[in-house]
């Protein structure tokens, strides 16, 4: 029998997400650069995504193995996706020509588009420039179908020419590598009076492409690129040492994986086209129109000439007041549970709690987690350094971190010669939770005071910047214990654990939140208060949506906070008591926190892991109820204030699209501005 309850795809749900990115690069209200980084940030996204999902259903598509989608069912996808693609091309291309660039040069900014719009002025200095820094690192290689086959590298970009000889009139193609890693993309021109002057290096290049081929007149040139499947598949089910060695080895070669989309300017002619096709042996489902411009991801490093265009003053991270220069976090979280935001709250903190580690007499041992890391990391360092100060430090290494693997590998390595004793990823399972543990003990070796760390968020200073987390401290005895049995299920020394307190997805986080949903339709069919407020970055899972749509039915009334994929379709008559909030601002909404009233005595969760399949069944996550009642009340006030949210926040419809809740009657409500405000106060 077919079930009544439907789902949006994944992907074609991401692609909302990532276009609800694009839409806050047409937000005037906004500083200019900070709507130009969006389009990169849209621009990196959609990279990744074809690498990933769309490499993926490619192969399927092309009679791979599948337990998710027939052959069929990933070509229509495909479709799909390429209709939903191009759409959004087109906004793309709107907002960049006649918003960004415009706005620019209502700003003394003058980005020239194409050799057409340079002024005399400037002629010299780009034949000049072209000649000194640009010409010497250009080597162009000849197109010949089946007779030269040129390999084109992953997301470089490159500038195809056509030329016609002058003594026998006959036509010739040509493929130029953009030299990247010796010139900028960006070129700053000299400034003339008020007016500032950029443009871009491919440009230069085309302004002076007649000196490149003596003896030929230029017809035409376009740039292009190729993005290349970058997933790596690796046997999980043998020895680390063995894993270790095939990712190295896989890793090298992710940059020549199979073609996944070709990228071309829209205005190439449709014969040009065809032969580039032919020469490079392109699949025509994997063609994509894109812009004269590609690789707009580079639109981050634009420069800035001018004062006058600052960037959005962000909330400066705060060091909490609790925790002065006298105040040690072991002696505070002693005491009373301790809850960091990040980027509100600085992560020198956790930091400093690693330093209190090492020169604490009483600790012994040190546990934790690394998915992603950042490179030259302080947190790694202050782990050598514990190491060193002869503290057992254990450090369980995720290994298939997608994109970390040689940064995780490189790291790994680091800390093995420093004497950290190394646990790589479990066959079968990647390990995502996010989580610390300090043992202490006393002279007898006893085991005294101990700290546990649980978070949202990776062990990562940099991410700590623009990533939205939070992260708990405690010495409640329950969860630290509860912490040490995972690591020993991580160190293969218990194979069935009990866990108290501390959820763990694959032993007892589903059939707990199974009971609190539960626990939340009881109380509605007995008429009683009953609601559920659920945070994440993605709700894919069928069955724990089902979940849900049995809640909304009887009557439980549901807010989801979800940034990115979200299967579940609202305004469904199963569906009608569930509203979906989408927040894309100055930070990347990254916190899973999960609220259930509970007959008005709330309980409170937050830790690692998204509603995905992935992450409730293929890996090991972990989340803690927060005990403390000021430190939930802090979690439900951040909560509503993002419900509240009417400028950076928009509702999901069944059709997938964002609709944005800006009503000037209302008083506007920035909730990443607004939450910050508020932690300063409680700062106080």
């Amino acid at each position: 029998m077919e079930s009544k309850y439907h789902y949006f795809k994944r992907d074609i749900s991401w692609l909302s997400f990532n276009y609800r990115v694009l839409l806050e690069a047409d937000d005037d209200s906004l500083p200019l650069y900070e709507r130009i980084n969006f389009i990169s940030i849209y621009s990196s996204n959609l990279e990744e995504f074809y690498k990933i999902r769309v490499a993926e259903h490619k192969a399927i598509a092309s009679g791979g193995q599948s337990d998710d989608m027939t052959q069929e069912e990933a070509r229509h996808l495909i479709h799909q996706i390429t209709e939903a693609v191009n759409s959004q091309m087109e906004d793309r291309i709107r907002i960049y020509e006649h918003k960004i660039v415009p706005a620019l040069r209502r700003h003394h900014i003058i980005f020239y588009q194409s050799k057409q719009e340079v002024e005399p002025f400037h002629q010299e200095f780009i034949s000049n420039f072209f000649k000194e820094e640009i010409f010497p690192y250009l080597q162009p290689v000849p197109v010949c179908k089946n007779r030269i086959k040129t390999f084109l590298r992953d997301n470089r970009l490159y500038l195809s020419v056509r030329v016609t000889r002058k003594d026998t009139g006959e036509k010739e193609y040509y493929i130029i590598k953009l030299p990247y890693s010796k010139v900028p993309r960006f070129i700053e021109l000299p400034r003339q009076g008020e007016n500032f002057y950029l443009m871009y290096m491919e440009d230069i290049i085309k302004a002076n492409i007649n000196r490149m081929f003596p003896g030929y007149d230029l017809d035409c040139s376009y740039c292009c690129k190729i993005s290349r499947d970058a997933d790596i598949f690796v046997d999980d089910a043998t020895s680390s040492e063995v894993m270790v060695e095939q990712l190295r080895k896989k890793v090298k070669k992710r940059k020549i994986g199979a073609v996944c989309r070709f990228v071309y300017d829209r205005k190439m002619p449709a014969d040009y086209l065809e032969f580039l096709v032919d020469a490079f042996g392109i699949n025509r489902d994997d063609l994509v129109p894109g812009d004269k411009h590609l690789n707009l991801e580079d639109l981050a490093r634009l420069p800035n000439p001018s004062k006058e265009l600052c960037t959005q003053l962000k909330p400066r991270p705060m060091t909490l007041n609790c925790l002065d220069e006298k105040e040690s976090i072991f002696r505070y979280v002693s005491k009373k549970d301790l809850m960091l935001h990040f980027p509100y709250h600085s992560f020198e903190h956790f930091i400093h709690f690693l330093y209190e580690a090492v020169h604490d007499p009483s600790c012994k041992e040190i546990m934790i987690t690394q998915y992603r890391v950042a490179e030259n990391s302080v947190v790694i360092n202050t782990l050598i350094a514990a190491a060193q100060n002869g503290k057992k430090v254990t450090v369980f290494v995720e290994l298939k971190a997608r994109f970390d693997e040689e940064n995780n590998l490189a790291t790994a390595e680091m800390m093995k010669r420093a004497g950290i004793h190394i646990i790589f990823s479990i066959p079968g399972l990647k390990v995502h939770a996010k989580v610390a543990l300090v043992l202490r003990y006393n002279k007898e070796g006893k085991q005294t005071r101990s700290y546990a760390y649980i978070s949202t968020g990776n062990f990562n200073e940099k991410t700590a910047r623009i990533y939205a987390d939070s992260g708990l401290f405690t010495s409640n005895e329950i969860i630290v214990n509860d912490l040490y049995t995972l690591f020993r299920v991580l160190q293969k020394e218990v194979t069935e654990p009990k866990f108290k307190r501390l959820l763990v997805a694959r032993f007892n986080l589903l059939p707990e939140l199974r009971r609190r949903i539960g626990y939340e339709i009881n109380m509605a069919k007995a008429g009683k208060e009953a609601r559920i407020i659920l945070k994440m970055n993605a709700l894919q899972d069928p069955a724990m949506i089902d979940e849900l749509y049995k809640a909304s039915e009887a009557g439980v009334k549901i807010d989801l906070i979800v940034r990115g994929i979200c299967c579940l379709i609202p305004n469904q008559p199963y569906s009608r008591n569930i509203r979906i909030t989408r927040i894309v601002d100055s930070f990347l909404e990254h916190a899973r926190v999960w609220y259930f009233h509970h007959g008005g005595k709330p309980l409170l969760f937050m830790g690692s892991p998204d509603w995905m399949r992935r992450n409730l069944y293929r890996r090991i996550e972990a989340v803690t109820p927060i005990l403390d009642e000021d430190l939930k009340q802090q979690l439900i006030d951040m909560l509503v204030i993002q419900l509240k949210d009417n400028r950076k926040a928009g509702w999901v419809d069944e059709n997938l699209n964002n609709v944005l809740k800006r009503n000037p009657k209302e008083e506007p409500v920035r909730a990443q501005y607004a939450f910050y405000e508020y932690l300063k106060g409680k700062n106080k």
